[in-house]
């Protein structure tokens, strides 16, 4: 529980966040009283930061007599300042419309783009968990000849996921052989959850694949490739992994060491994926993150919704000086969008 702070302290604890937030550096009384919005006496207000230190919301450096938030401070603000204000559309929400409504892409590259572009407006690392594999269907299976002999085989799913594979027929099929068996492929596997193909094409050969039996060996060899890449994938897509790194807070090697081994190493990923929070935007501040590395960030969680049963989530990670007035509006707005993909 928190404490009941006055208007007032909430004010200068407002505008000391954000003077952080914006400058990196400490903040002391004489930058406060030169801000409209406290129209108080230079005393005043230090005496404020006096009572608002004895409380925990902000904390003193070893290089500078100004104060800075602390994570405490960070959560009052998140929870009781920036979550209070009525949400605004960001400006930056009508750089991703833009992307969305061009429908010059797949599905699949408009996402990887969306989060490419969400990493480069807010210079902080995104992330963005797909669909799972398990809840993905058949929607199209097709051959595409390359040459007498060659052709490319594809799955394609209802996430939007696209697999292809260069096969070279075997001598006793020809391309128009070939297609009959693809075509048949098609109808029966459409609407299969990926991770039953191979069970049902089993089954099949005895009953509505029975004409192409003698072509068992081949066609179940390159579907299994295909459904093996499908299931393998990375159902992740991460931008911007060395972004967090410039800002100033890890100037240190050794936290910058640290953390960004943790990223490589999609720790990250875990993190999100084991937030048991997943239907609600959740941010976590400084050592709220369980992991040591992440102890000078937040990590801001959304949800999207992918179909009626399965949510995937979008993510920005930066230090806990974080703009959160602007990424949290943002995100929420983005996820909107990406739920829009999915309908």
């Amino acid at each position: 529980m928190f404490t009941l702070l006055t208007e007032r302290q909430i004010l200068v604890l407002k505008a000391i966040v954000e003077e952080f937030i914006q400058t990196a550096q400490p903040v002391g009384s004489r930058i406060l009283s030169k801000k409209e919005e406290l129209n108080f006496s230079a005393a005043t207000i230090r005496n404020d930061m006096a009572d608002l230190e004895d409380l925990g919301f902000i904390e003193k450096t070893h290089t500078s007599s100004g104060r800075v938030p602390s994570q405490k401070g960070y959560r009052y603000y998140v929870d009781f300042i920036v979550n209070q204000e009525p949400m605004e559309t960001t400006p930056e929400v009508g750089i991703f419309r833009q992307l969305l409504d061009q429908k010059q892409f797949e599905r699949e590259t408009t996402i990887k783009e969306a989060v490419k572009l969400l990493s480069s407006l807010t210079n902080y690392t995104s992330i963005l968990l797909g669909p799972s594999r398990d809840y993905s269907r058949v929607k199209k299976i097709q051959l595409v000849p390359i040459s007498e002999r060659q052709a490319v085989f594809v799955l394609i799913t209802d996430q939007g996921h696209v697999e292809s594979r260069t096969i070279t027929l075997p001598t006793n099929i020809d391309m128009t052989r070939m297609e009959s068996i693809i075509k048949a492929l098609d109808e029966l596997l459409v609407g299969e959850y990926i991770g039953h193909v191979h069970e049902k094409l089993t089954e099949s050969f005895e009953h509505q694949l029975h004409d192409f039996i003698s072509y068992k060996e081949e066609i179940m060899y390159a579907m299994l490739q295909l459904l093996t890449q499908s299931l393998n994938q990375q159902n992740y897509i991460l931008s911007g992994k060395s972004n967090i790194l410039k800002q100033p807070e890890f100037n240190d090697l050794d936290k910058a060491y640290h953390l960004f081994n943790m990223i490589e190493a999609d720790e990250i990923v875990k993190v999100i994926e084991a937030d048991e929070d997943g239907h609600q935007l959740t941010v976590k501040i400084g050592q709220e993150n369980e992991i040591k590395a992440m102890e000078n960030c937040t990590l801001i969680t959304v949800p999207y919704q992918i179909s009626d049963h399965e949510f995937g989530k979008i993510a920005v990670l930066g230090p806990t000086r974080m703009e959160y007035r602007k990424i949290i509006p943002l995100l929420e707005q983005v996820a909107r969008i990406m739920s829009d993909l999915y309908k």
